[in-house]
């Protein structure tokens, strides 16, 4: 098996693997081996289970960047934000799909993954997740804040 064929069946990869306490059910992202929440860590050892985690979540806090670190400066200004996913970790990342003056504490987002960097003009490209905004009323991730489109009247039917 290549190796670029091994980093792109390797499970945990492009998902967000995370592990499952048995003893207390505290989730943790990335896995951990023991439970730091347990009273006795010892408890743990061996308990530990692999856990899928929805990538869905709400920023806690962010920060816009407007002197952006080696590799991203074609991006600023962009969102890093804190981001609390419903199955309790924290994690940090990117948020994209919304212009940086939109993102505000509280908002409802979902993982989503993104290319990173790029090595070189044919080098290996790099991915990894980030965030992108959720509307209310839709699953993905919102695209604008334009309102939507009015119902069109009906018309009686006739007999």
């Amino acid at each position: 098996m290549s190796i670029a064929r091994f980093w792109r069946e390797s499970p945990r990869r492009y998902n967000l693997g995370g592990s499952q306490c048995a003893v207390c059910s505290t989730v943790y992202f990335p896995p951990r081996s023991v439970c730091p929440s347990c009273a006795h860590h010892r408890h743990s050892i061996g308990k530990m289970e692999p856990f899928q985690l929805s990538g869905d979540g709400e920023v806690v806090t962010f920060s816009v960047i407007h002197d952006a670190a080696e590799g991203f400066e074609m991006q600023v200004p962009y969102v890093l934000a804190i981001v609390r996913t419903t199955e309790g970790p924290m994690l940090t990342g990117q948020v994209v799909d919304v212009a940086p003056g939109e993102v505000d504490i509280g908002l409802k987002v979902r993982a989503t993954f993104r290319k990173l960097r790029e090595e070189g003009r044919a080098g290996v490209i790099h991915y990894g997740y980030k965030f992108a905004p959720m509307d209310e009323w839709h699953v993905g991730p919102r695209r604008s804040k334009d309102p939507e489109p009015a119902p069109v009247p009906r018309e009686p039917a006739r007999a």
